[in-house]
């Protein structure tokens, strides 16, 4: 099955984007940064990584920001990942097969798998974590994941309480295989299963669920140690991890920093190993203080984005935001603010994945502050004449929003400011409460390689990570419709339909596609990102 349903051209999108912008990374002819394969150094040295404090308690399905993604991600693992080339793979999966019509999955699990407790991974164990998930009295961020599976409105109705305990959808054939029935045909659905909300849990969770938030236990090749709340989050390796990708390091250590600089600080003193993203203000040396042999600068499948809320934007026309949007500098931000770490977008979409329209905004995202005034003032102008931009600042985020706010001063007259929350889950906790004044940071990455993924989960009107609340049955309509899809090609092709109502309703303000540039210290090697840009810890080797 692997790369069966994949993309083929997804592949030269992004060997194309690494060799025009990578830069280090140490990678040697064969591509696999130095690393003969095997372990090297101390197999049980920490790897001392930068972090921050995860918004939810540590269950998958309660899990939708980067923060607790980077813990969840090695505490658990995936039924199937992908390459960087889009591909899919197996990993705790033997196989994922659809009926002829794409309305019946049947996963078969390979042997041996067992949980951090020593208990098995079964069949069951997947079923039953998919309809705890799933149910709404369990209040999980992530339940609209399992939409698609028959019976899901039975544990989720819109109004009310639950009728069923179960997803009718879901069924144990025997102890590694199940099935999983669609209430309709959904072309692409190995590439969901591909992110960490299909996840299984093991028995111990129904005890004390919430205990579990704060110590819990995967079947990934790390296992939980201990969590310090706003300080650190330390894993240690699984030694009877039965993956192909097992932890090649003894553990590690997340640690929590208020701003980027600091992290970089502390890489520099030997202090920290890896540090995922530099700051704006060490981006100019940063290669040069560390060694092109130790930092990478390479795109991976995210986007950044301004988001109006649309409690308070709704009575605009979207010419206004269009305006907006052409106010906007993105190639000198780009180039001076950002370094060159990033890619003006054109498109809602990012290059790497399928179903990238290359131009997809038309003049929407092009620079020209003449037009912009004129659409603005034609249209009836900002609300209140004042744009506040809401955005964490525990990272690398002040300098870019001054720079866009700048542009919209200069040219549209009007007020823009900074709205600094004070770490990311503050953030999310206003985004949730639909407490933010005018627009909010909008950064996206990939849990799966498709277009649908960066329209459907952040735009559809029922999607739990819409917190700017857009609400258009035009659109929902086009997503529907694009499920019901007859392959794969035609799915995507009808989400690049929708692309082109949204550049006309403007649900958000595309900005840039995301580079990783990150860096480490001499104490680890084989450091990569994938095509999400997140680090694959488990290959990292420790020398001491």
């Amino acid at each position: 099955m692997r790369g069966a349903r994949s993309a083929k051209w997804v592949a030269s999108a992004i060997v194309v984007a690494l060799a025009a912008t990578a830069c280090g990374g140490g990678d040697d002819d064969n591509g696999d940064n130095g690393s003969d394969g095997a372990a090297a150094g101390n197999p049980d040295g920490i790897v001392r990584i930068d972090g921050g404090e995860p918004q939810n308690p540590l269950v998958p399905a309660n899990t939708n920001e980067a923060l607790g993604g980077l813990v969840i991600d090695n505490l658990f693992s995936k039924l199937l990942d992908f390459d960087d080339e889009g591909q899919i793979f197996m990993v705790a999966a033997e196989s994922v097969e659809p009926n002829e019509d794409n309305t019946v999955w049947t996963v078969t699990l390979k042997e041996g798998w067992t949980f951090h407790d020593g208990t098995d991974v079964t069949a069951e164990s997947y079923v039953n974590a998919w309809n705890w998930a799933a149910n709404i009295s369990n209040n999980q961020a992530n339940s609209f994941w399992f939409a698609d599976i028959a019976g899901y409105a039975d544990v989720h109705p819109e109004e009310g309480d639950p009728t069923a305990e179960e997803m009718s959808g879901l069924q144990v054939v025997d102890e590694r295989t199940f099935t999983i029935e669609l209430t309709e045909a959904v072309t692409y659905y190995d590439y969901k299963l591909g992110y960490s909300v299909f996840t299984p849990l093991p028995e111990s969770f129904y005890e004390d669920p919430e205990a579990f938030g704060e110590s819990p236990v995967g079947n990934g090749p790390y296992s939980f140690v201990s969590w310090t709340h706003g300080e650190s989050i330390e894993l240690e390796r699984y030694d009877e991890y039965a993956g192909e990708d097992a932890a090649q390091n003894g553990g590690i250590h997340i640690r929590a920093y208020d701003n980027p600089e600091a992290a970089y600080t502390d890489l520099q003193t030997g202090n920290l190993d890896i540090i995922r993203q530099v700051a704006p203000r060490d981006l100019p040396l940063y290669q040069q203080d560390l060694g092109e042999d130790r930092t990478v600068a390479q795109p991976y499948n995210g986007i950044q984005t301004i988001v109006p809320v649309w409690y308070n934007w709704e009575d605009t026309p979207p010419e206004v935001l269009q305006g907006i949007s052409m106010a906007i500098d993105r190639e000198t931000i780009t180039q001076t603010v950002l370094n060159g770490s990033r890619t003006p977008a054109d498109s809602f979409a990012p290059p790497g994945v399928f179903g990238y329209q290359e131009g997809a905004s038309g003049d929407i995202t092009t620079y020209d502050p003449e037009r912009a005034r004129q659409l603005v003032e034609e249209n009836g102008g900002v609300p209140g004449d004042r744009i506040a931009i809401q955005y964490n600042a525990d990272a690398a985020h002040q300098e870019w929003v001054e720079a866009v706010c700048n542009n919209i001063i200069d040219a549209l007259d009007i007020e823009c400011v900074g709205d600094p929350k004070v770490d990311f889950d503050t953030d999310l906790e206003a985004r949730e409460a639909n407490e933010v004044q005018s627009m909010y940071r909008g950064g996206w990455l990939a849990d799966y390689p498709l277009n649908v993924n960066f329209l459907k989960e952040l735009y559809a009107s029922y999607a739990q990570t819409n917190y700017g609340r857009f609400d258009s049955p035009e659109v929902d309509e086009l997503f529907a419709e694009g499920d019901r899809a007859g392959s794969l090609e035609e799915t995507v092709a009808a989400y690049q339909e929708a692309e082109q109502v949204l550049w006309e309703q403007m649900p958000a303000i595309p900005l840039w596609y995301q580079n990783v540039n990150a860096g480490w210290g001499p104490n680890v090697d084989n450091v990569r990102f994938d095509s999400a840009g997140v680090p694959v810890l488990s290959e990292v080797t420790v020398s001491e």
